[in-house]
């Protein structure tokens, strides 16, 4: 057997029973999230410091990667059909996409555009507004969605992910994707 204590299942905090062999209170670092300190990429379980492994693959792996997707989708694609299918699709990125702040902000972005533009375009319907006018306001909902997906399909297959924030809107779905 080896002298060195092998990692827990999870991260070891101040609270810690772990005893090293060689007479420490614990083997680990004690800057763990639940400890309340801050990990970083000195201090972190994976990073080679004094409580991990040490390993550049186990370094890699605590990494978050841009991106990477919950499904392991391409992250244009995915962008780009959350503005094709409107409200619905952002819906269901916004339920079950849970890595990529890339698409949560384009699915935000898209349900704050294409809701009130249906929505509003459903009213005018109702109350029989000019069909001409119908027919541009449908016309501009077709032609800013189809825009707002090249862009977010574009802006992520050149490499960038860069967003791309519309006036008003975008400020609002940026700040919820960083508030979460």
């Amino acid at each position: 057997m080896s002298s060195t204590p092998t990692r827990p299942a999870f991260p070891a905090h101040q609270s810690s029973n772990f005893v090293s062999p060689q007479g420490g209170s614990s083997g680990y670092a004690s800057t763990s999230y639940q400890a309340g300190g801050i990990p970083d990429w000195g201090n972190s379980a994976g990073s080679g410091g004094s409580g991990g492994l040490g390993h550049d693959a186990e370094a890699q792996e605590g990494r978050i990667n841009e991106w990477e997707t919950r499904f392991g989708w391409r992250v244009d694609v995915i962008a780009a059909t959350a503005y094709l299918g409107g409200p619905i699709t952002a819906l269901i990125f916004l339920i079950l996409e849970t890595h990529s702040d890339y698409i949560r902000f384009h699915s935000y972005q898209s349900a704050l555009l294409t809701t009130p533009l249906i929505l509003l375009r459903l009213f005018l319907g109702l109350v029989h507004f000019p069909g001409f006018f119908l027919t541009l306001l449908t016309l501009f909902i077709v032609g800013s969605i189809l825009f707002m997906a090249y862009r977010a399909y574009q802006d992520a297959s050149q490499g960038s992910l860069e967003r791309y924030h519309l006036p008003f809107i975008g400020e609002f779905a940026d700040r919820w994707v960083g508030e979460e």
